[in-house]
């Protein structure tokens, strides 16, 4: 018997999705509730489970192909035999064994890919390709122990991935290539429907506010002695590293009570002034940036926005972040410094007014008291809507945020 599964709902206001990879073949065994096929939202990768278990059957759509919520995606196959435990009778085994001729004695063994690369998925595979890592090296996050693009790049930056191992090529074959121009290829990929929604927004963050961008320099010197301090102790108590993203989101819920203009929105002919900040945290996932938000941070001591800074990272690389996760918040921290960025101009994520961009920590020649010192410098961006938010409020917030870095005891007495 076989039963149907439905493309679920998956969301407010979201009708269809993208088949973004298929996680079980037909003939594959299947367990209730295990993830078959992975939808790609205009937010989130969703993933469908099993309703049942048995054997991966008809599919009825390719990965690329878009589907609505309610539509019927595959079929299982209740109490069928998977593909690879169907026994081969003995005797067409051994026509088949006599039917392959043996390979010449000198001829050597092809390298041969992990047994699991198939499995990954094509973005990632792109991204070990293109730096020939061995997949095997670097360790999977995603569910049932999948690599993620995330779990590449991190490898990439810690250093712990290992290289694909190759046999060493013939001096002629050497030379061979050596003579022979380099093979000049093009790949044509269909975006991916986050990154088409990712760009359609940004355009039309461009198109309807009037993005302006002011800049300020921040003293680290503070933040990075305090988090020295006391980074053992508190990871001890709470069980989560102390980071400097949990200084900035106190730094601008600071800000915002100056400055509240900076955290309000335009809806129509009206300006919707918020009591409370909902910070969107923008992190990468395997389809793109993604801004989950970190709701009631006026509320939150350091320790929780830790944690759930943390886990919105965790879970954008394995693609499990929840629709209503992605949706609201008055305004945006990107902290584009993890990526070695030095300075940038952040775009607005509508109807927000205002994005915080963070950029790497460097040192450099400062003057402190008429001496010229070395100090750990951020450039700090604030982008913000000019039809909403006047320069003189604008440079004020930074400000109020440089100086709650630069001294962090106003975080802790409200100045």
């Amino acid at each position: 018997m076989a039963t149907d599964v439905i493309v679920p709902a998956l969301g407010e206001s979201i009708t269809e999705a993208s088949v973004g990879q298929w996680l079980k073949q037909p003939g594959d065994a299947v367990a209730a509730d295990e993830a078959i096929v992975a939808l790609e939202t205009d937010k989130v990768a969703v993933e469908v489970p099993s309703p049942v278990a048995g054997v991966m059957g008809e599919q009825m759509f390719k990965p690329g192909d878009t589907v609505t919520v309610g539509a019927l995606i595959a079929r299982i196959v209740e109490g069928g035999v998977p593909a690879a435990a169907v026994p081969v009778p003995v005797a067409a085994a051994a026509v088949a064994a006599a039917a392959v001729p043996s390979p010449p004695a000198a001829a050597p063994a092809p390298a041969a890919e992990s047994p699991a690369y198939d499995a990954i998925s094509p973005a990632v595979r792109g991204l070990l390709d293109t730096y020939n890592l061995d997949p095997a090296s670097i360790g999977g996050t995603g569910k049932d122990g999948r690599l993620t693009k995330g779990d590449v790049l991190a490898a990439i930056e810690a250093g712990t991935a290992r290289l694909k191992s190759a046999a060493t090529p013939a001096p002629a074959a050497v030379a061979a290539a050596a003579a022979a121009p380099a093979e000049r290829r093009e790949e044509r990929v269909k975006m991916t429907r986050l990154r088409q929604t990712i760009a359609r927004r940004l355009k039309e963050a461009q198109n309807s506010a009037a993005m302006l961008t002011t800049f300020n320099d921040v003293d680290m010197t503070a933040v990075i002695e305090a988090r020295a301090k006391y980074k053992d102790m508190f990871e001890k108590k709470h069980g989560i590293r102390l980071g400097f993203m949990s200084f900035f989101a106190k730094a601008v819920v600071l800000a915002l009570k100056d400055v509240p203009s900076v955290g309000a929105a335009i809806e129509g002919d009206e300006i919707i002034y918020k009591d409370y900040a909902d910070l969107g945290v923008a992190v990468s996932s395997p389809g793109g940036l993604v801004v989950p938000i970190l709701r009631n941070a006026q509320a939150k001591g350091f320790a929780q926005i830790e944690k759930d800074i943390a886990d919105f990272g965790d879970r954008a690389r394995k693609g499990t972040l929840k629709i209503d996760e992605l949706q609201g918040g008055n305004f945006t921290i990107s902290n584009g410094g993890v990526f070695g960025s030095l300075l940038s101009t952040p775009i607005l994520n509508p109807p927000q007014s205002g994005v915080l961009g963070l950029h790497r920590v460097e040192d450099r020649p400062v003057v402190k008291n008429g001496q010229i010192v070395i100090r750990p410098m951020m450039y700090l961006a604030l982008s913000y809507d000019h039809r909403l938010i006047d320069g003189r409020e604008a440079v004020t917030f930074l400000v109020r945020v440089k100086e709650a870095i630069e001294d962090p005891a106003r975080l802790l007495i409200d100045l």
